[in-house]
């Protein structure tokens, strides 16, 4: 039973904490997926966001103002190439004379875009510290994430496919702010599946994308990036559930170990209710058999009187003595059991009063001095007068009764029983030893268990059924006390009873 009850208190604690463990690490990976969707969303925002600004800018103004990029209204340059081109090999920027950089042949060249966006030469030389300015310029007017330095820049770098829609539905990339690139097939599909939907943030499960349709500036935009940017959650998951195995092998580790722990109180419990019914039976076996007994005998004999039949009566009444106060004492023990519950729960302690404990312990040393001399014991008391506490007077009375004849039973012939009653602090401490033989050492921690005997056989004579320090001790627990006891072949055997005066 008890290994069942175990098994159950491990598989019991492994499933809660794997339920735990899963519902916490899921809900990690759900925030982190939302995390990194929102991250995808922003990024692709940022990037239509940085196109519409640069489209805005190289848009002319109005009236014929130059606009944002220097060039008139209307952007057009007047006929005939060569003028311009005279025009500007007769001045540089600003109007002021440009620096010419000798040709092999000794002509000079200027340094010019062409259709690719790459410097080449041309008629008009332009400083190198001008193309590098203008190189900054471009790089500050596209603002995207930067790179580089020692201060980094805080964020994810997401790689991004940026798209524009002309009126004629052509589609067209914007190179500039393209930090990626798409295969014709995967693009044709995604465009396919974008034609007629609605503006705004959303995924493309089959192209393996996430997408933004949004309007800016006149234009349709097209931002794309790739699914596995918001793909970091799987890594974690996979990390998550090493560490959630490995959690769960060691935490089965612990719960073998604390089960033994937890469910020690229980074992003992087990044990004991084992003892308990076995030692009950015995004892209440043995009484009962002697009356069957001599009942039975009584009955062969009806012609017999009773003054002729006195022995087998007064067996039996002695018999049926000895099961009163077994029942007695098992009544005691459950009524006090009772009493403690519902004090633990709040309820006043019945019966308590004033109790001159000083008084109670020579009333009861009185009584015992019969027993002793009987016994040749030589009774020692040593009591402090004045000793009073709050408590149930019949069941101080009881404590002390029961250690004091507990002593003089178990102690060698010509012994010695010392009875000590002294006040310490706040407790008043009764101390009752024998000299003797001592309790063997294994027999020590069960000396207060009901029914328990270090005489297994009960041949020793002393008689009892094995209550009588069980319920001493229910007594001082009962009062806030302890109940100790210490045995050695040089002191003998010394019981401890401490119990608070206040």
């Amino acid at each position: 039973m008890l290994k069942k009850l175990r098994i159950k208190f491990i598989a019991l604690n492994m499933i809660t904490v794997a339920v735990v463990l899963t519902a916490v690490f899921v809900t990690i990976c759900v925030v982190n997926y939302q995390q990194s969707v929102a991250v995808v969303e922003a990024t692709l925002n940022d990037v239509v966001n940085q196109a519409s600004d640069h489209q805005g800018k190289q848009q002319p103004g109005k009236d014929g103002q130059p606009g944002k990029d220097g060039q008139p209204d209307g952007g057009a340059a007047p006929e005939g190439g060569d003028a311009s081109a005279d025009q500007a090999a007769a001045s540089g920027e600003g109007g002021q004379p440009a620096v010419a950089a000798q040709t092999p042949d000794g002509g000079s060249a200027s340094s010019s875009s062409d259709a690719t966006g790459k410097d080449s030469p041309t008629a008009t030389g332009v400083g190198a510290s001008a193309l590098i300015a203008g190189i900054a310029d471009d790089a500050d007017g596209f603002g995207g994430p930067t790179i580089g330095g020692r201060d980094k820049g805080g964020g994810q770098v997401i790689p991004v496919a940026l798209f524009t829609v002309d009126a004629n539905g052509v589609t067209a990339a914007s190179g500039r702010f393209n930090t990626a690139s798409i295969s014709d097939d995967v693009l044709e599909q995604a465009g396919a599946e974008l034609a007629d939907a609605a503006e705004g943030f959303g995924k493309l499960s089959d192209s393996g994308l996430f997408y933004l349709k949004r309007q800016a500036g006149g234009d349709m935009y097209l931002a794309f990036a790739d699914i596995s940017s918001a793909r970091g959650w799987e890594s974690l998951a996979a990390t998550l559930a090493v560490i959630e195995v490995a959690t769960l092998a060691v935490f089965f580790v612990i719960s073998l170990f604390f089960s033994r722990w937890a469910l020690g109180p229980v074992a003992r419990a087990w044990v004991q209710q084992r003892r308990f019914v076995a030692d009950a039976s015995h004892d209440l076996k043995t009484p009962l058999t002697v009356i069957l007994a001599n009942t039975s005998i009584a009955l062969e004999h009806p012609e017999r009187s009773v003054a002729s039949q006195s022995q087998w009566l007064e067996s039996t009444q002695h018999e049926a003595e000895a099961m009163q106060g077994l029942v007695g004492d098992l009544l005691e023990l459950a009524k006090m059991d009772e009493e403690e519950a519902a004090a633990s729960a709040g309820a006043p302690r019945a019966n308590f009063e004033p109790v001159d404990l000083s008084d109670l312990v020579e009333g009861e040393l009185l009584q015992f001095e019969s027993v002793a001399f009987e016994r040749g014991v030589q009774l020692e008391p040593y009591v402090q007068p004045g000793i009073s506490l709050s408590g149930n007077k019949q069941r101080l009375r009881r404590l002390a009764g029961t250690l004091i004849d507990n002593a003089c039973k178990y102690v060698d012939e010509g012994g010695v029983v010392e009875v000590t009653l002294s006040e310490t602090g706040k407790y008043a401490k009764l101390t009752v030893r024998n000299t003797g033989a001592p309790i063997a050492p294994e027999d020590l921690p069960h000396v207060f268990d009901r029914f328990y005997r270090a005489d297994k056989a009960r041949t020793s004579g002393a008689g009892g059924h094995g209550l009588g320090l069980a319920i001493a001790r229910a007594i001082a627990e009962e009062h806030r006390g302890t109940l100790t006891v210490a045995s050695t072949q040089e002191t003998g055997t010394m019981f401890t009873a401490t119990l608070p005066i206040r």
